[in-house]
């Protein structure tokens, strides 16, 4: 794969396997030579607008993923929106990037194939997709992603899991994180196939998705760990399941103790967006647990450096903490925008790059490391990353509310959860409130909990006093 694009090594495959199955739907099985006339006839129409960045607002399906391949054939990098969030949400993200064309399902209907084949205008350092987090400013910020760094992930994907044809992985994820990478292209580019559930299926029970796993012989399944933890309860788990991989937040012992006895192997992996997926595996099925419950998050992939660094760059001694630090094929171009977060990334002595993860942790004597907390208040709800502030920053732009602060705090288990506290105006209500973030963050960043207020308690210096909050106690679970 050395020196390849995404497109240059899905392309490869094509030419080895054209009719090896790449997408698997309920009713509907698409080859890797389909998918690559579907992404060169998606391309047809605007192959001369050679625009820098294109926006990709679609249901799941061959034809979204196809419209990914185009982008990237074009030497384009693609934005990728689930059409559910709010809109104001999606118009900042493409704003952000001078997006000028948005892709979705109308626009790929009534395809033509091309006269003839489009050529490969993908550049190793060419930009491959932005992708949106948190940001502390109140606004999502840009993580820009090169293909090199998407192939080399493949690459580590393949030595460590060993996917290749024959294997065929849930698409489960929704595409706007990094799971979502994992589970397209650490398939697409080694030759398995993914296969696609149908919204209602993605949306229902989790014995109806199990169904359709077994239905299509899905081998591994991809996702945050209290996808796992319920997989857990069932009485059982389709055979064709070889594989599971838990990403996104911490996996607890208590989440696998059935699935351990289910034959499968189970892996922890670690890695913010920043430095591409993942840059840490760890096998957990033949494991023991940490002394708090949790799973070490192993050691990094191939191409990758992850080392234990003080505030001063130096690598501090095994078993003492101090913050993860990330260098290598995976560390991204960085931020749209040159936020103050662009200051995580250094260009070491040697001219390397390295991401500063603001996670701390410590090497252990096997060479594994531990996870251990945030240096910030940034959080991970339901696998997925909030700064608290950006919501205090939307609670506080919401017309019925004279002044908001969003905390968030822990509940049995050990998950986040955010609370807001808040002085509401004359004639404010709780569904104005809700309304309002509702239409501007993701679901998963609406707080779970609000407070009225009289007053928000501050020391002399004007800071909020958290220890004097109620706290609202949340039941553990997953």
């Amino acid at each position: 794969m050395k020196g390849n694009t995404i497109y240059s090594r899905f392309k490869e495959i094509v030419g080895m396997t054209p009719d090896a199955p790449a997408v698997i739907e309920e009713d509907r099985t698409v080859s890797y030579s389909q998918l690559d006339s579907m992404a060169d006839s998606i391309l047809a129409k605007f192959i001369d607008t050679k625009p820098e960045y294109v926006g990709i607002v679609m249901s799941h399906g061959a034809e979204q993923i196809g419209a990914m391949l185009a982008v990237l054939k074009s030497g384009a990098g693609y934005i990728p929106a689930e059409p559910s969030l709010p809109q104001e949400r999606i118009d900042y993200m493409m704003q952000a990037a001078g997006v000028k064309l948005i892709i979705n399902d109308n626009y790929c209907r009534d395809l033509k194939a091309p006269g003839e084949e489009l050529s490969d205008r993908s550049t190793p350092d060419g930009v491959a997709y932005v992708l949106y987090t948190s940001g502390t400013s109140g606004k999502p910020k840009g993580v820009v992603v090169e293909n090199h760094s998407v192939v080399n992930y493949a690459r580590a994907f393949e030595s460590e899991f060993h996917i290749g044809r024959g294997d065929v992985m849930l698409q489960f994820s929704v595409c706007s994180f990094d799971i979502f990478v994992e589970e397209v292209f650490g398939s697409l580019l080694n030759g398995a196939a993914i296969s696609i559930p149908p919204r209602a299926v993605h949306n229902g029970s989790l014995p109806g998705l199990m169904r359709f796993v077994e239905r299509h012989g899905v081998t591994i399944v991809d996702g945050f760990p209290y996808l796992l933890a319920e997989m857990n309860k069932l009485p059982g788990i389709p055979k064709c399941i070889r594989l599971l991989i838990s990403g996104g937040d911490v996996i607890r012992a208590s989440y696998i103790t059935n699935l351990r006895s289910r034959g499968v192997k189970i892996y922890n992996t670690y890695g913010p967006s920043e430095t591409t997926v993942c840059s840490n595996y760890y096998r957990v099925d033949n494991a023991e647990p940490l002394a708090d419950g949790t799973f070490p998050v192993g050691k990094a992939i191939s191409g990758v450096e992850v080392r234990i660094l003080d505030s001063n760059l130096h690598e501090v001694p095994p078993g003492e903490t101090g913050e993860i630090c990330i260098s290598g094929e995976g560390v991204s171009r960085g931020y749209l925008g040159n936020p103050p977060e662009q200051n995580n990334f250094v260009t070491l002595p040697d001219g390397r790059r390295m991401y500063s993860s603001g996670d701390l942790g410590y090497q252990l004597p096997d060479g594994n490391i531990a996870f251990l907390r945030r240096r910030d208040d940034q959080v991970m709800i339901l696998g997925k990353r909030v700064e608290p502030d950006e919501v205090e920053n939307v609670l506080n732009t919401c017309p019925c509310v004279e002044r908001g602060i969003v905390r968030a705090f822990l509940d049995d288990n050990g998950l986040h959860y955010l609370v807001a506290y808040l002085i509401p105006g004359n004639g404010c209500t709780l569904h104005d409130v809700k309304e309002w973030l509702s239409s501007r963050l993701s679901d998963f960043m609406v707080p779970e909990f609000f407070v009225k207020m009289k007053e928000i308690p501050i020391t002399n210096r004007g800071k909020v006093r958290v220890d004097v909050l109620p706290v609202v106690m949340k039941e553990g679970g997953v």
